[in-house]
């Protein structure tokens, strides 16, 4: 039985709604691992966004994590590039989406992951008196993320006393040295930061644990001079009376 001539073009409309739309591509460089591209910071990665169908010169929008890029004329129809360089600790995570002007659900979208290890390096040299607080940090900002440890004189540090505390939040490690000592806190101590991917960093600090310095109370010596002025110059004035009375009589 042969279909009607007005069924196979019903049919024919259907099989096109579901083949012949336009389909929006991302190609990338370096090649996409699935919806995301890996690469390290400081490298230069290009996207490029292309239509697939039947549509002829259609106006092509890109959206960095919802903003949208702005374009020169010439790279937006049917085709459009983008060139990430180069590619910076900000950009991890970072979610490209290309699209149709005239249709926003045609589109693609691609995330960037940025390798990068952290800025750990050189030493500090530090100084605290006898009693006082102080803080050490680490720029720990990486990824993969790292774990943290802290050691002094080349030991893991005990941090179950209650003059250490340590803090991590992923961007920058503390250790905090509470009522500090010489014969306790005096050494060189090593933020060590461990990565999956780039190994071992470091950052050391020498601290040099000096005796209290006696601070010279200034408020209180200036309200207390103020006093005794004052005092002074109410007796003076109190007195004033009898002054002059003895210089008129030994004028006399």
């Amino acid at each position: 039985m042969k279909l009607s001539h007005s069924i196979q073009l019903l049919l024919l409309s259907c099989v096109c709604s579901i083949y012949c739309t336009d389909a929006v591509i991302i190609q990338s460089n370096p090649s996409a691992n699935g919806s995301s591209i890996v690469t390290e910071v400081s490298k230069t990665v290009t996207l490029s966004c292309v239509v697939q169908g039947t549509a002829d010169g259609e106006e092509l929008q890109w959206y960095r994590n919802g903003a949208l890029v702005s374009l020169k004329d010439e790279n937006r129809l049917e085709q459009s590039h983008l060139c990430i360089q180069p590619t910076t600790t900000d950009d991890n995570g970072a979610l490209f989406s290309c699209q149709l002007k005239t249709n926003a659900t045609r589109k693609a979208s691609i995330q960037l992951v940025v390798m990068h290890a952290p800025d750990l390096n050189g030493s500090e040299e530090l100084w605290a008196e006898e009693e006082s607080d102080i803080v050490l940090s680490c720029d720990v900002h990486a990824y993969p993320p790292v774990t943290v440890v802290w050691k002094k004189d080349g030991a893991l540090l005990d941090l179950s006393s209650s003059a250490y505390h340590t803090s991590n939040n992923g961007i920058t490690a503390t250790l905090t040295l509470s009522n500090v000592k010489r014969e306790e806190h005096e050494g060189l101590y090593i933020c060590e930061a461990t990565s999956s991917h780039y190994g071992v960093k470091s950052k050391s600090f020498i601290i040099t644990v000096d005796d209290k310095v006696m601070k010279f109370p200034l408020g209180p010596t200036i309200a207390g001079l103020v006093v005794v002025v004052l005092t002074i110059v109410l007796a003076i004035f109190s007195r004033w009376g009898k002054v002059t009375k003895c210089f008129k009589k030994d004028h006399h």
